[in-house]
């Protein structure tokens, strides 16, 4: 294989090395796979490193559950309770917090499902409204949103440039390009815009979707991930093969043994509609994987966005963007493919963020039980590191990993991360206490060292209470400077848990700021703005994300904890590649920024 000419000479022996490794890779796959009892979802059945003493650091931030007194009581409906038939019941989890109503405070918008025997009464995606004190009021049938099906992930973005944001939901079957009209309602144009795959038997299993300006003209085009090519009638049931079992227990079959699906790119044609450009952008090359969550960042600081899959039981991709119209898919050469050992893994979520504070994004993803979450360090230009071992992650490998952050909840200036968990599997506990379907959420501290620390029970018994999660976003809610959560919960009622990181006028809780990026040249929301923060001796960037976490879409606002800083440098980069410095701008605001639209604007 070839050098690309941006690389710097100290990576070209990575390049060979893991060129010469990957065939040796491929070996020790098919023996492990040979060695051990077969299952449809890769693991690594590795064992949970040893933890360190507890550092005895105080930590500040308690989460409540508030779900009932918030509004949110309806159950999700997705699939079968008490056992599962086919993989589509079990993975969805879309969770949107975005204010559709320009009023200034977060709105919740959740994705819904149905059963194999059926359409059920009440099921459907939901839209809550916020109505400022932490309430939610539910508009879904208001809003035109009311759809029942197999819905699997959702992205926010302003595809016309509006003012208003609008959703983009995949689905098992044909896709929703939501129009927010700008008055409470939203009109699906999927159809006019171009937006439905060519084929419909059998239906796509569209899966995660981003945003991005992927030619940089202020108009968002759009990625689309698929999961696997499903159909139920050629599909094996639960057992019928080695692919169908997990731990000797008939389950759903896959996604191992089912075939790879392939993955789609459209371009906008800033008329309101787009195009399938695929093949000539390179994306339709790659249909070995199983596609999941999909998030669009320029990981290699190019100035241009590139695009990231997380991808279940094979190796992940990393698109990168050419500046051509093209893409390369480099994940492997880049260290985000595959984990340190060269194993698949069960790519389900992804969080984005830069744990270390070196000005460098950082990948979080999430995998199935028996094996570690990873942490990719990111070291510059596009390549990353593993460093699950040395960073304290690999404490826990007791659940499966879906929705994920690497945010800042007690606003120390350190990034923490968070998970929610759950089975795939309802009917394996009776046999496998072990490994229950239903399972807590996971909080690991940053400690500011390159380690981390897991202080879930630390942090409030709401992030104990065990259920089978999926999707899960971040967000301020409450408009208060801390960061809240809400989670999807399979056949159950959402949570919504509100964050009670006690204010600087007590006795703990640190500064903050929220930055609220629009586009002018740029697009309109502002989709792979780059803000980069310093404060003290710290420095920290972060990106706006269309889709990240397991399907779901966090608060556009990006949100920095600065600990004692009073005040923080920002230099913004905005999708177009045009910067803007601000200096000196104070903690504990909501700072509102809009692209100058010349050099010489103030």
């Amino acid at each position: 294989m070839g050098f690309h000419p941006g690389i710097p000479s100290n990576w070209r022996l990575r390049f060979w090395w893991v060129s010469a490794s990957w065939w040796v890779s491929a070996i020790l796959l098919a023996w492990m796979a040979a060695s051990v009892a077969a299952q449809g979802i890769a693991s690594r059945n590795v064992t949970a490193a040893k933890r360190d003493a507890p550092s005895g650091l105080p930590w500040h931030a308690r989460f409540a559950d508030v779900s009932r007194d918030a509004g949110l009581v309806h159950p999700t409906v997705y699939g079968g309770v008490a056992s599962t038939t086919y993989l589509y019941e079990t993975s969805s989890g879309g969770v949107a917090l975005f204010d559709f109503d320009n009023d200034g405070f977060l709105d919740i918008f959740l994705l819904g499902g149905t059963r194999l025997d059926g359409p059920v009464e009440g099921a459907s995606n939901r839209l809550y409204r916020n109505l400022g004190n932490m309430t939610f009021q539910d508009v879904t049938a208001k809003a035109g949103l009311t759809r029942q099906g197999w819905a699997s992930g959702v992205a926010v973005g302003d595809y016309n440039n509006d003012g208003h944001l609008d959703l983009f939901v995949t689905f098992y079957g044909t896709n929703s390009l939501y129009r927010n009209n700008g008055d409470g309602t939203f009109t699906d144009i999927a159809a006019t815009a171009g937006l439905v795959l060519p084929r419909d038997n059998p239906p796509y299993w569209s899966s995660g979707a981003t945003f991005l300006d992927y030619d940089r003209d202020g108009h968002l085009d759009l990625f689309v991930a698929n999961y696997v090519d499903f159909h139920p009638a050629r599909t094996p049931k639960p057992g019928e093969n080695a692919n169908c079992n997990w731990k000797g227990i008939p389950v759903a079959c896959g996604p191992r043994g089912l075939p790879p699906a392939r993955h789609w790119l459209f371009r906008n044609n800033g008329d309101g509609s787009f195009r399938d450009v695929s093949k000539e952008a390179g994306i339709d090359q790659r249909r070995n994987s199983f596609g999941m969550t999909a998030i669009a960042a320029d990981l290699d600081d190019d100035g241009w966005p590139d695009i990231y899959v997380a991808c279940d039981s094979t190796v992940s991709l990393f698109f990168r963007n050419n500046h051509d119209g093209t893409f390369t898919e480099e994940a492997l050469e880049r260290g985000i493919a595959l984990n340190d050992d060269g194993m698949e893994q069960a790519g389900m979520g992804v969080a984005l963020g830069d744990y270390n504070l070196d000005g460098k994004l950082d990948l979080f993803k999430t995998h199935f039980a028996d094996d570690t979450h990873i942490l990719y360090r990111g070291e510059g230009e596009g390549f990353f590191t593993d460093v699950t071992l040395p960073s304290g992650l690999a404490v826990e490998t007791r659940y499966v990993g879906w929705g994920a952050a690497m945010e800042d909840f007690d606003n120390d200036g350190w990034p923490d991360i968070f998970l929610v968990t759950g089975n795939v599997y309802p009917e394996t506990e009776a046999k496998l206490p072990t490994y229950p379907y239903r399972s807590p959420r996971l909080l690991f501290r940053n400690l500011g060292n390159g380690k981390f620390e897991q202080i879930t029970a630390q942090a409030g018994e709401a992030l104990q209470a065990r259920h089978s999660s999926r999707g899960s976003a971040v967000g301020d809610l409450d408009n208060d400077g801390d960061l809240d959560i809400v989670i999807w919960n399979r056949n159950e009622a959402p949570t919504v848990l509100r964050n009670e990181l006690r204010r600087p006028g007590g006795t703990a809780g640190g500064n903050w700021l929220s930055v609220a990026l629009t586009g002018n040249a740029s697009n309109r929301a502002a989709i792979g703005a780059r803000v980069v923060a310093r404060y003290g001796d710290k420095v920290q960037v972060r990106e706006v994300l269309s889709q990240a976490s397991f399907y779901s879409a966090n608060d556009l606002r990006l949100h920095f904890g600065l600990g004692d800083a009073r005040t923080v440098d920002l230099e913004i980069r905005w999708p177009n590649g045009r910067r803007q410095p601000l200096k000196g701008v104070k903690a504990g605001q909501f700072l509102r920024v809009k692209e100058r639209a010349g050099p010489d604007d103030p």
